[in-house]
């Protein structure tokens, strides 16, 4: 028993709960919804790219890391016969843009509607400029639905979760988008 509790604390201290938490988000939707998603078929298996409205809803504590409104472009590109997609996503204002690619675990909810959760990676174009997720360079974690509309329209909506995305400060960054998109 004793030596059980001396590993538990040198896990805990040896591991940031930061990374503990990203591990158990970027795994559990995968845990939580293989039974179903095997069981089904992937239905909305089309790839997009759209363009709407991000907002960025944190503060960075510094001069410059005001939550930002800006706008988004977002593309799906879907795998076939896979529950997986690769999407690009740049999160911009009027002074900086985030770029990131990401990967994503998709769930059918509906014929024509997914849900998806991923990760990846933001790389800030003007480092130290705000961007709706941050100002720096950071990993990224993200979650969202997006479903079909009529024969080429898809609606999309998500949130990223960026870490530790503040240049000079230990803040996490997070942003909402929500946009229109062309399928193909």
């Amino acid at each position: 028993m004793q030596r059980a509790q001396t590993f538990s604390t040198i896990l805990r201290n040896a591991l940031p709960a930061r990374i503990i938490a990203l591990a158990a988000l970027a795994i559990a939707p995968a845990i939580l919804s293989a039974g179903a998603a095997s069981a089904r078929p992937i239905t909305f298996n089309d790839s997009y790219i759209g363009a709407g409205v991000s907002a960025g809803v944190t503060n960075g504590g510094q001069n410059g890391d005001a939550a930002t409104l800006g706008g988004n472009i977002q593309g799906r590109f879907a795998v076939p016969n896979a529950p997986i997609s690769v999407r690009g996503a740049v999160l911009f204002s009027d002074e900086s843009a985030a770029i990131m690619p990401l990967l994503t675990y998709d769930v059918p909810v509906s014929d024509n509607a997914n849900i998806y959760a991923g990760a990846g990676y933001s790389f800030a174009d003007k480092e130290g400029k705000p961007s709706p997720l941050g100002n720096k360079n950071a990993p990224v974690l993200t979650a969202g639905a997006e479903a079909g509309i009529g024969r080429n329209v898809v609606v999309y909506g998500d949130a990223k979760w960026g870490i530790d995305a503040y240049k000079n400060s230990p803040a996490d960054a997070l942003s909402f988008q929500a946009g229109v998109g062309y399928r193909f």
